[in-house]
């Protein structure tokens, strides 16, 4: 039968509210004197408590009676006017003036209430086990997720199904390495004879698990890695009487081997879950760790490639520098006449072989200054200059050539350009690049101008696929600017343009040929000088190559 305690000094509210509980068949007892109630709370542990809201020591009362009597409903018997403060320590309320029903179906409604939370007590141990499971799986996933190296994902499996299920031994089989491993992890040491067994049972399991495939490995060549948890006992043959429990680690067609479980007590099917779950989990892990190994070992094959490539670039390039060397000077003494008269049949013919003798000595020039910068060997020497020089003396070299073509060479240097720390002869031999490469890309009557300005590179607008190369300047900058009137580059095709051997393919490059590392080369030599290197372009309406240096 219910308990209902009833505390108040009002001996009308007593009668009152003894009238409407005897009616409903419950156990109604009331206490007057406050401070006979924890005893009696004590001795009949009442299932609700009224407790009149007069009483000025009410929040005391409530708090010793939370401490004898955790369980029980607490109901206040308060006046219209409700204090909201004092609510807040009573699981329910009741006015003066409420109908007998509503006060009914307010106790009716709070001890459902406390039946539920019995109900919901007497499961907590299952709940317990299952929110201790979960914080196993949630913690392994989150081991996995942290580590690409295969042995620490086959351990942390191991650690995870301990946490949540306390085996007495796991055989794991791992064919992530070159070679099998049989892991064991046993709570006691293991006889030399029940290791052999386990062996055997490894073997059939592995035909088992793999539709019959025959195990790569037999008893005597099974490597095998032992944890001994308490190693002063030993298991016995009983330990294959103990319940047990497989699972498959694989991902598609990938297998990484299985793992085997035992445990003295039997497994519920919320093991089995869990159990399978994590052997689940691993796999893709495993798989990723897997291609991972296999992009390292890639990387350092093309590494080793690329190392055995600029190697043989500069070996080539000495060997070839040499002879052609000889044959430049060959052809200087031809053409002077010191060998005898040159006809003009042959003198086009020498013309035709020293241009050549020159586009093949900047090739090899073009491949050696690679070669020197990726072995990090470029010798720079930094000392005060300015742009504006460097941008006469390209200027001068290159307006005969521009000249022969039609094409108009200007320049609109910033006056009073300050002087800042930079390698002249790199920042020259990058300027006579971009200049190179606007005449041989310019159709005759048009122009080619060269221009120098201080910039901040918070003022810089750059197309969004350079915006890597200046997010992290900060400062005052010399820009140089080489515009042009040529083909122009489509805008897919601006990033290709400074890559190693790279051509844009349209017929008037595949015309002009080169080696496509004068870009390549100019990006490097600016990187040297903490600067950068972008370029604008139309098609068919020409191109801005532009490069900074800082100012120092």
């Amino acid at each position: 039968m219910i308990k209902i305690l009833f505390l108040s000094e009002n001996i009308n509210l007593i009668d009152k509210y003894k009238k409407i509980f005897t009616k409903n068949l419950y156990n109604y007892n009331a206490i007057s004197d406050w401070k006979l109630a924890i005893d009696s709370i004590i001795a009949d542990n009442p299932d609700i408590i009224f407790l009149d809201a007069d009483n000025e020591n009410i929040k005391d009362l409530n708090k010793k009676i939370k401490q004898v009597c955790e369980n029980a409903i607490i109901i206040f018997v308060v006046n219209s006017k409700i204090d909201k403060e004092l609510l807040k320590y009573a699981n329910a309320f009741v006015t003066l003036d409420m109908s007998e029903d509503l006060i009914t179906s307010t106790v009716n409604v709070n001890l459902r209430m406390k039946n539920a939370l019995e109900m919901l007590s007497s499961s907590n141990k299952d709940l317990a086990d299952s929110l201790y499971r979960l914080n196993a799986l949630y913690s392994t996933s989150s081991q996995f997720a942290g580590t690409l190296d295969k042995d620490k994902l086959i351990k942390y499996m191991i650690e995870g199904i301990d946490k949540a299920l306390s085996f007495s031994l796991t055989c794991t089989l791992s064919l992530c390495n070159e070679e099998p491993v049989l892991i064991i992890n046993s709570l006691y040491d293991l006889s030399d004879e029940l290791i052999s067994a386990i062996k055997m049972r490894t073997i059939l399991n592995f035909n088992s698990v793999f539709d019959g495939e025959n195990a790569p490995f037999d008893i005597d060549n099974l490597k095998i890695i032992k944890y001994i948890k308490y190693p002063a006992s030993r298991f016995t043959f009983t330990l294959f009487q103990y319940d047990n429990m497989l699972a498959k680690i694989s991902l598609g067609d990938t297998n990484f081997g299985f793992i085997e479980i035992f445990k003295e007590n039997p497994f519920t099917p919320e093991d089995a879950t869990c159990f399978q779950t994590i052997a689940q989990q691993v796999a893709l892990p495993l798989k990723s760790a897997t291609l991972y190994q296999e992009l390292i070992e890639t990387n350092a094959k093309l590494e080793k490639l690329e190392r055995l490539k600029s190697e043989f670039i500069s070996i080539v390039s000495h060997e070839l520098r040499t002879p052609l060397t000889s044959i430049k000077n060959s052809l200087d003494i031809l053409g002077s006449g010191r060998c005898g008269e040159v006809t003009q049949s042959a003198e086009k013919f020498l013309s035709m072989a020293m241009r050549n003798v020159q586009r093949l000595s900047g090739i090899i020039n073009d491949l050696l200054d690679l070669s020197k910068i990726e072995a990090g060997k470029m010798d720079f020497n930094f000392a005060a200059a300015n742009i504006n020089t460097v941008i006469g003396y390209v200027k001068s070299a290159l307006s005969e050539v521009a000249k022969s073509k039609g094409i108009n060479l200007i320049t609109k240097e910033a006056p009073d350009m300050p002087e800042t720390k930079f390698d002249a002869q790199r920042l020259e031999q990058v300027l006579t690049n971009l200049v190179s490469n606007a005449i041989k890309f310019t159709a005759e009557n048009k122009t080619i101008t060269i221009s120098s300005k201080l910039v901040n590179a918070s003022e810089i607008k750059i197309n969004d696929i350079f915006q890597p190369e200046i997010k992290n300047l900060n400062g005052d900058y010399i820009q140089v600017c080489v515009e042009d009137e040529g083909i122009g580059i489509e805008e897919k095709d601006l990033l290709r343009a400074f890559d190693k051997f790279a051509q844009i393919e349209n017929s008037l490059s595949r015309k002009a040929g080169g080696t496509g590392l004068g870009l390549p080369i100019a990006k490097q030599l600016l990187d040297a000088h903490k600067g950068a290197i972008w370029c604008d372009s139309e098609l068919n309406k020409g191109s801005k190559f532009y490069f900074i240096i800082p100012l120092v």
